[in-house]
């Protein structure tokens, strides 16, 4: 899991379009697949639920979201803080 995976996953998960992420994150479509596959894996768990091109969190979904938000979050702090000490 890399961040540039949580920033994938945020982004699905607030379009809840993996079309609309693509497009906002200047991605191929299929770049925002396979990096939500790859999460879904590494976790063992389902974190949408994709019927006809319309995508819903799971409740792994749900909690996984809140973490990557706070994750994500933090490394920005951390890099604000290590750039201002010098």
């Amino acid at each position: 899991m890399d961040t540039k995976q949580l920033e994938i996953f945020i982004s699905a998960a607030k379009y809840l379009s993996f079309t609309e992420t693509a497009a906002a994150l200047d991605v191929a479509q299929s770049t925002v697949s396979y990096s939500i596959s790859a999460l879904e894996n590494e976790l063992n768990a389902k974190l949408f639920i994709r019927n006809k091109g319309k995508l819903t969190l799971t409740q792994s979904g749900r909690i996984f979201y809140e973490d990557a938000c706070r994750l994500t979050s933090m490394i920005r702090q951390s890099v604000r803080h290590t750039r201002a000490a010098f």
